[in-house]
């Protein structure tokens, strides 16, 4: 959804931290490239005036004109005012109240309120352990009481039976005395949406709310529809209340401009984004990681979390023991093939990692993209047990009859067999046994003792991730005025580049484990 606003804002910053130092005129005429920027992203005007006079404000004084490194001091004033404009602080679903919480879902048709109340209930379910009834109150619609409780057979979460011929506000009473009877923690209530804004639609969920006390309103709206977003939540905040925003759809073709306007002009938080139509596809907003993104200087907090998440340790404790041991065959490859896609595939991890941002025509020129996994593991599904853990024995013949089984050419089978023979190398040279190898150091990326992957994959602490935040955002964000500042070369920097695609590597990427998974290496 930023793409467009991070690779516009990114290139006005850039500009700026190339001049030893800065006019006042050099910070106007960059801000009014960053109003041009914000208004193309489809941010309210409204906001775009307080964005830019509030940078304004902080950046044409004397603190930054004659600050070591002017420039950067710029990019972190905009890091700043963007957070601010975010939201400052991540704010959650909140459930401190009385059993059964009551969560409402309202929004207009078509958002994807019923598939978000059902990811809700699924992560309420899994991560806070709490046991989560769903009613369908939208009476209006076919079939989409059956909709959800579809969905809710899915992520193994309860509904309410359906009633026929009961109006909204009799199926919320009812699923608030059966949530009670029943001993459930939260219940959901997915109201019924319609095209527009009318009359009917503010009345029916104005009933509802006095029916059913919710503790939480959260409003799903659709990132694509940018300046009307701003208008569908001011309209519900004013007649019903909102007390938080989902964004969904974010990985369309949105500009950005939802998520800036509707924070700043309701007040309220955006709590929620979906990432996808996957029903784990949802992620907590973090103004600060998202403001990161935006200006290119990726979201490693919010990858390492995600791998804790993701990575299954017996299996990773497995490979490890057997890299200790100089073993790696094909089914640790495509084990680890299989880790990469649950983490959120090579796009994922690269939109996550600095600098990738501007990296677009590498990244299409390389046709690097998330097919390339699942062929590598349909190369390996179509081997037999015993060409899996000896790869030698793969000759001409055999090589013949893997591609045909996994529809791919002889040479992509070659190019597999020299990716596993490379990593296998290096496994052999990582230094596992001991504390300090490569890999007791991944492994303390993600806070686990000595140089296993495994101990239940732990989360890593705050103190860790802010740590690691740092490191790699030291590159763009310099320290507050009064804090030592690092004085830049010469030259500026550039940015990193893709493994095996030349110059330096991106981090998390360069050697070690991550290594193996360029397959575009040099040909024979």
């Amino acid at each position: 959804m930023f793409e467009g606003l991070s690779e516009k804002l990114s290139g006005i910053l850039d500009k700026l931290t190339r001049r030893g130092a800065l006019s006042e005129e050099d910070v106007n005429l960059a801000l009014r490239e960053v109003r041009r920027a914000l208004l193309e992203a489809d941010v309210a005007l409204d906001v775009v005036r307080s964005f830019v006079d509030k940078v304004r404000a902080r950046a044409v004084g004397a603190n930054v004109v004659k600050s070591v490194t002017p420039g950067q001091m710029v990019v972190k004033i905009v890091n700043d005012v963007l957070i601010e404009t975010l939201g400052a602080d991540a704010d959650p679903i909140d459930l401190n109240a009385p059993a059964p919480v009551a969560i409402m879902m309202i929004g207009l048709q078509g958002t994807g309120k019923t598939t978000t109340t059902a990811k809700i209930a699924k992560r309420l379910s899994e991560r806070t352990k709490r046991k989560v009834l769903m009613a369908s109150l939208d009476v209006k619609r076919p079939a989409a009481q059956e909709q959800l409780a579809v969905l809710g057979r899915q992520v193994e979460i309860d509904t309410l039976p359906i009633v026929a011929g009961q109006t909204p506000v009799q199926i919320a009473k009812r699923a608030e005395q059966a949530a009670r009877l029943q001993g459930y923690d939260v219940v959901m209530l997915d109201t019924a949406g319609r095209t527009h804004i009318d009359e009917a639609l503010m009345e029916e969920m104005v009933e509802i709310k006095a029916a059913s006390r919710p503790h939480e309103i959260l409003l799903v709206a659709d990132s694509l529809t940018g300046q009307d977003a701003v208008h569908l939540a001011k309209s519900f905040d004013d007649r019903v209340g909102i007390t938080g925003i989902v964004l969904t759809r974010i990985d369309g073709d949105g500009r950005g401009g939802a998520a800036l306007s509707m924070r700043a002009v309701t007040g309220k938080p955006i709590k929620l984004l979906g990432t996808g139509e996957k029903m784990d596809a949802l992620e907590d907003f973090h103004p600060s990681r998202i403001a990161n993104r935006i200006l290119g200087m990726g979201d490693i907090v919010s990858l390492v979390e995600k791998a804790s998440e993701s990575i299954d340790a017996a299996k990773a404790q497995r490979i490890a023991n057997r890299m200790r041991k100089g073993k790696f065959d094909l089914d640790d490859l495509s084990d680890q093939l299989a880790q990469v896609e649950k983490i959120g595939g090579l796009g994922g991890i690269m939109g996550m990692l600095p600098g990738v941002a501007k990296m677009k025509e590498q990244l299409a020129s390389a046709r690097f993209d998330d097919g390339i996994i699942k062929r590598q593991r349909a190369i390996i599904s179509s081997m037999t047990r015993d060409e899996r853990r000896a790869p030698d024995v793969l000759k001409a013949s055999r090589k013949r009859r893997v591609a045909a089984g996994s529809g791919v050419g002889v040479e992509d089978v070659n190019k597999l067999l020299k990716l596993h023979r490379q990593m296998a190398d290096t496994m052999k040279t990582m230094g596992g046994t001991k504390r300090g190898g490569a890999m007791g150091k991944m492994a303390s990326m993600f806070g686990l003792p000595g140089g296993g992957l495994g101990g239940g994959m732990p989360q890593p602490t705050p103190e860790q991730l802010a740590a690691l935040q740092r490191q790699v955002g030291q590159r763009q964000i310099t320290p507050p005025p009064g804090q030592p500042q690092v004085k830049p070369g010469p030259k500026p920097a550039e940015p990193p580049k893709l493994p095996g695609l030349g110059g330096a590597k991106l981090p998390g990427l360069g050697g070690g484990l991550w290594s193996g998974l360029n397959p575009f290496g040099k040909k024979k």
